[in-house]
């Protein structure tokens, strides 16, 4: 055993759970929520909408960002990177080509403050900005229409994602919604509340 002792009788070898590597795992019990698709909207009713639900909420418990009259930006439960978040419309709709003209506008005005607020708050290099389109387009939540703002830095692809499989958020959502409030362009004349 390499000098090393080992307490106990020796762990049973289990079929299938792959090859030893040496890596520690990082449990994420949390994302079974997700994985599993609880809180999903499944078809084109908008009750069970996490989306319809969120406007109901107070801003910090809904960790909403900002509300507008047909749209809102919430940030996302299950980031990619700290700061993650979604515009999102009011009206349950599926399909960008469904929304109105003020909607789309909205929409569109809400993700470029977005962008302003993200680059103040947080420094980032660049954004993905995008929506998933129907299931088998990658959508989470494909009944209600959503786009994603995602901020991005030189580097931040390393090892932790690449061979770890995992992300490193350094704030608790609560703490980013209040960095990102904060720096929020103050020129909109979309918002109500926050």
């Amino acid at each position: 055993m390499g000098g090393q002792e080992q307490c106990g009788p020796a762990p049973e070898e289990q079929d299938g759970v792959g090859i030893d590597d040496s890596f520690a795992r990082l449990w994420t019990p949390h994302r079974m929520a997700y994985i599993k698709g609880e809180n999903r909207a499944d078809g084109t009713e908008s009750a069970g909408c996490p989306f319809c639900r969120i406007p109901t909420l107070g801003d910090a418990e809904g960790l909403i960002l900002r509300r507008g009259k047909s749209a809102y930006v919430v940030l996302n439960l299950y980031p990619y990177n700290p700061g993650h978040l979604m515009v999102v419309p009011v009206r349950h709709v599926a399909d960008y080509a469904d929304l109105t003209a003020e909607e789309s506008a909205e929409v569109a005005e809400l993700t470029r403050q977005a962008l302003v607020a993200l680059r103040t708050a947080t420094g980032a290099h660049g954004f993905n900005v995008g929506m998933n389109l129907g299931t088998v387009a990658g959508a989470g939540i494909a009944a209600h229409l959503h786009q994603h703002v995602v901020p991005r830095w030189g580097g931040d692809t390393n090892f932790m994602p690449v061979v770890g499989h995992t992300k490193v958020l350094p704030q608790l959502l609560g703490e980013t919604r209040t960095v990102l409030t904060e720096a929020w362009p103050t020129d909109d004349t979309t918002s109500w509340g926050v």
